[in-house]
């Protein structure tokens, strides 16, 4: 079982709702295409960065403590969006984190499961 998690690039949606109608539109733009897909934004491929700074790519996780369930991460990025998945065991300090990250440089962080923004 794992956490999901969404980053996207853009104003900050004033709700819930309309962070939930943001995330389903960026979505179907970015991932669900046939074209070839788009290199993550420059922010986006930062935020991973960041991300991997704390925790390893689980492909170079030797030690087996990176809360990641999917490698390279920044293979779950497309163009101004991140939707990526995390060991439900590590979900709460990893998310908690990657919520604080995406907030320190200025992004959304969406939380697909509850509907709800975060932080």
């Amino acid at each position: 079982m794992s956490y999901d998690l969404v980053v996207w690039e853009g104003e900050r949606p004033a709700n819930d709702a309309a962070a939930a109608e943001c995330f389903r539109d960026l979505y179907d733009r970015f991932m669900v295409t046939e074209e070839p897909a788009v290199p993550p934004a420059e922010r986006i491929a930062a935020f991973v960065d960041a991300l991997l700074q704390r925790w390893p790519d689980l492909a170079e996780d030797d030690d087996d403590t990176s809360p990641w369930s999917t490698s390279p991460l920044i293979g779950e990025a497309r163009g101004a969006l991140i939707y990526f998945p995390m060991r439900w065991s590590m979900a709460d300090e990893a998310s908690a984190h990657a919520a604080e990250v995406a907030s320190s440089m200025g992004l959304n962080c969406f939380d697909p499961q509850a509907q709800k923004l975060r932080p």
